[in-house]
């Protein structure tokens, strides 16, 4: 396994050149796009034939039930193998003690007498989750995507969740059995493109009325797809291949690097694992460690693809603060710090989607039980986004309430302002309440 080296030391790139230097996976949404919208068009004109025609075609069997019998919910729920239904069960209660804190207080500003806006935050009625299927089952993202929707206060959440054709063409038990301890009931077998597209336009005939936000990382299809019903819908990213990226000095334990970076490699052959470090040294004893850690893995053959590929790589700079700026530009889905003074890297770190501190903080921790979410932004993302959480599904409202004699105060500084916009009638709407 050779993982590939890019030496920055003696170099001061711009911002724009730390850009063109991050590694990345070759994965562009726009090659999906033309596919994606097809199967979109496809649930719109035939809704469940077409969503049986695609659960056949990608997904090896359809169920016989598209939305899922509750019956079956909690049947799965019952089935759930006690060590799991308790690491879901703490998993929930530690997403929702921290998810709470991001829940904005209602605002009140007083410019005046009379003169008041107040801030609120409304959730969104209704909203529909994605949780992939693939090369793993993933009942932490069923956690991850309702708690926030649930502590924002949404009321009315579907999930979707592709056809496993192990299980009769139904959603994988597990999953079922993650939405029933949250209080899920209703959820669909159906996977992606055509999913993004039923819960954006709606399925009247098994009953799926159209959401305002889809949320829930998936393959490129889905991704693009998510890019073609944003408009319609909200949606939270599209996400893409995950990475972690490590900034590691001396005082690092390489066999701990090593490992952070096989078990993002895990996911999939485009995942990329990115460690930057002052020390030449120490990179050479991730190699070696890395060896043995690939390896040695039940899927080592999917990790040495992704650590082999020009998304992956071992960073090698200066000292800390280039290791920062380099970072930041590549804005990475999840940063670790494993470093001697972390506090003084994080306080110089912009763009991350989430980040991990110290040798006891492993993104596996993130994924799992750490109370963070990690349905977090990809691709650069988090250089402009964030992560998944309470926010995503609240928006904020203005309440405006002024009086008369507040009005009245600023009604000349209105009149002065829409004038030089040449909006004659804005300034009379307030004229109009004050008749001379």
């Amino acid at each position: 396994m050779v993982i590939q080296t890019i030496d920055l030391r003696g170099m001061t790139p711009s911002r724009a050149q730390y850009l063109e230097l991050v590694p990345r996976a070759v994965t562009d949404v726009a090659v999906a796009q033309d596919a994606a919208q097809q199967l979109i068009d496809d649930v719109r004109e035939r809704g469940v034939d077409a969503l049986r025609a695609q659960a056949e075609r990608f997904d090896g069997g359809e169920a016989a039930s598209i939305r899922v019998p509750e019956a079956e919910i909690a049947a799965a729920v019952d089935a759930l193998p006690q060590g799991v239904r308790a690491a879901l069960d703490e998993a929930i209660d530690r997403v929702r003690k921290a998810t709470a804190a991001q829940i904005p207080p209602a605002a009140r500003t007083e410019l005046g007498p009379g003169a008041v806006v107040e801030q609120r935050w409304q959730p969104v009625e209704r909203v529909g989750l994605y949780v992939p299927g693939g090369k793993a089952v993933y009942p932490s993202s069923v956690v991850m995507n309702v708690v926030p929707a649930q502590a924002a206060g949404v009321r009315s959440i579907a999930l979707a969740s592709p056809p496993q054709a192990e299980f009769g063409g139904g959603v994988h038990p597990t999953i079922l059995g993650a939405a029933g301890l949250l209080g899920i009931t209703e959820v669909y077998a159906m996977g992606g493109a055509g999913a993004i597209g039923a819960l954006a336009y709606g399925v009247h005939d098994i009953g799926l009325e159209p959401v305002q936000i889809i949320t829930g990382p998936g393959n490129v299809y889905v991704a693009a797809a998510k890019r073609i019903v944003r408009g319609r819908t909200g949606i939270d990213s599209e996400a893409g291949p995950t990475e972690i990226l490590i900034i590691a000095d001396e005082s690092a334990n390489a066999a701990y690097v090593a490992a952070d970076l096989v078990s993002q490699a895990e996911h999939d052959e485009l995942a990329a694992a990115v460690l930057v470090t002052t020390s030449p040294a120490f990179a050479d004893e991730v190699r070696v460690e890395l060896e043995g850690c690939a390896n040695g893995t039940p899927h080592a053959e999917r990790v040495l693809v992704a650590l082999g590929g020009q998304q992956s790589a071992i960073v090698l700079v200066d000292d800390l603060a280039a290791a920062a700026r380099f970072s930041d530009a590549y804005g990475p889905e999840h940063l670790e710090l494993q470093v001697q003074d972390a506090d003084a890297v994080l306080a110089s770190i912009h763009s991350a989607g989430a980040i991990f501190i110290g040798s006891y903080s492993p993104v596996s921790l993130g994924d799992y039980l750490a109370g963070s979410n990690h349905v977090l932004p990809t691709g650069g993302q988090s250089r402009f986004s964030s992560g998944l959480g309470a926010y995503t599904f609240l928006r904020p409202q203005q309440v405006i309430r002024y009086d008369h004699d507040a009005l009245e105060a600023v009604s000349a500084n209105i009149h002065d302002l829409a004038n030089s916009e040449n909006l004659p009638a804005h300034a009379e709407a307030v004229a109009a309440r004050f008749p001379r």
